[in-house]
């Protein structure tokens, strides 16, 4: 049965094809927005500048993983890569903001600049555990693939009636992952913590990576082991099914769930953990630590006026230029730490 509008003899139409140039556009334009929030995704490029020992190698691999989904894992350098190279690919790629460690004078930097035009926070990282350390120091290390399907939740501590440059930090850490809404985030997705604190007595920050983990209040161990595997236990050296249950040496109740934080969940996030029943919240660190002290920030990416440490003014300087003792105690040390040597 032909359309009445057709005509003898003509085929209904499909309309105009759409180049696949055009489709691509579209899939990476969609790609860069958040379906929900129609935000924005922010994505990240973390790399190195300079020659790095092989220990900081293994941090920017860390530090790659804390920034996934939206980071390049397996982003390839070359010696001759200059800044420019990856300023100029991060626009097409939808890439914001830059890691950049360094190691000059032997001294670990770590730079966070938000791409194309700055600002730019260095920091001088005085202390640093790899994630492999971290697992190495814990009886039951806990760090499955799954978690790192989603990006971490950031949690900031320490920051409140800080002036600038803090305040500027504080933002460029909010909007360094996609930004979280509490009415249509899914519980299932919230699987890592990434907490930035600041120490106000000793002017550093904290950094530190968590896995979430969800527990059911009042479930023995070999319950939520049976319910996670699916499989069925070896009851042959038993006389009841209860006895697997009541056995001797593995504990009726969840580990701690005095120390652990308590909460009702609003929805199911798998079968052990249901909106009907309690769940302990566990933070478990799945690394990299690393205590890092800001040295300088500049208004642009990697150059530009320098914001902090403050300038200097005209009277704190002697005739020949130099800065008198007076002015410059404090300065020549930060100065010098922040030095690289990066190649534009």
């Amino acid at each position: 049965m032909r359309h009445p509008r057709s005509g003898p003899g003509k085929k209904r139409g499909r309309g105009p094809r759409i180049p696949a140039t055009t489709l691509r556009k579209q899939q990476a334009a969609l790609a860069n927005v958040d379906q929900i929030t129609g935000a924005k995704i922010p994505k990240s490029f973390v790399f190195s500048r300079g020659k790095l020992p092989s220990t900081l190698r293994h941090l920017q691999q860390d530090l790659r993983k804390v920034m996934l989904p939206y980071t390049a894992l397996n982003l390839k350098e070359k010696k001759r890569n200059n800044l420019k190279d990856f300023v100029n690919v991060a626009g097409p790629l939808g890439v914001t903001h830059f890691l950049i460690l360094s190691n000059p004078k032997s001294l670990p930097h770590l730079r966070f600049a938000k791409s194309p035009q700055g600002p730019t926070f260095t920091f001088q990282i005085e202390e640093y555990a790899l994630a492999a350390d971290i697992a190495n120091s814990q009886k039951r290390p806990r760090c499955p693939p799954g978690i790192f399907k989603n990006s971490p939740l950031v949690v900031l501590s320490g920051f409140s009636g800080l002036g600038n440059p803090f305040g500027s930090l504080v933002e460029y850490f909010q909007h360094m992952v996609p930004a979280v809404d509490p009415s249509t985030v899914q519980l299932s997705a919230c699987q890592r913590i990434l907490l930035l604190k600041y120490d106000k007595e000793k002017e550093v920050i904290d950094f530190r990576h968590y896995s979430i983990k969800l527990q059911p209040v009042g479930v023995s161990r070999r319950i939520r082991k049976l319910m996670q595997s699916n499989e069925v236990p070896d009851l042959r050296d038993l006389k009841d099914v209860s006895d697997y249950v009541t056995k001797a040496g593995y504990g009726s109740e969840s580990e701690a769930d005095d120390e652990a934080a308590t909460v009702s969940l609003p929805s199911d996030v798998d079968k052990l953990n249901q909106a009907s029943r309690k769940s302990a919240v566990r933070l478990q660190e799945i690394g990299p630590r690393m205590t890092m002290r800001l040295v300088k920030v500049e208004a642009g990416l990697c150059s530009g006026d320098v914001l902090y440490p403050w300038p200097v003014a005209k009277e704190a300087l002697g005739k020949k230029g130099e800065v008198t003792e007076e002015a410059g105690e404090g300065q020549e040390e930060t100065e010098d730490g922040s030095e690289d040597e990066m190649e534009d």
